[in-house]
């Protein structure tokens, strides 16, 4: 079993390349990486084109009303910010993991608004604990 020394040591020696990227946590950190660079932009492109699911569903009354009735509009601006938070998990997943579990943070807040998704918000929770999982792994693994 490799450790985070013998794998610096190993990559000092030239060895690195195929240790490290064996490594439970490196591939731990490629799966969440790539997790939530795909399904926030699906998410937010889908925000568009309601294939998956009606997401206006998900805007409760009291935020329809702060942003004037144009609750389908708001959620179009959620879809845009969800494709660059995706993307930016993709180049700078140091920054960009956190900014999605804020994001999920504002989302569970919202969906406990709404009676009756409340399983939904506690999904979002693990969601939220992974992408900062994959903010303390990328501090290891991705490349500054």
């Amino acid at each position: 079993m490799a450790t985070t020394d013998t794998l610096r040591m190993a990559d000092a020696r030239g060895l690195g390349d195929e240790r490290a990227s064996a490594s439970p946590s490196r591939q731990a950190f490629q799966i969440l990486r790539f997790g939530f660079t795909v399904a926030p932009i699906v998410a937010g492109l889908d925000k568009f084109f309601h294939a998956l699911v009606n997401w206006d569903q998900y805007l409760p009354a009291v935020v329809n009303h702060m942003v004037g009735g144009h609750g389908h509009a708001f959620m179009n601006v959620v879809g845009v910010i969800e494709i660059v938070a995706g993307a930016g998990v993709a180049v700078k997943p140091r920054i960009f993991s956190y900014v999605v579990a804020a994001w999920l943070v504002g989302i569970i807040v919202n969906l406990l608004l709404i009676p009756g998704y409340y399983d939904v918000a506690l999904r979002d929770l693990g969601l939220a604990l992974a992408a900062l999982a994959l903010g303390r792994l990328s501090a290891e693994h991705a490349k500054r």
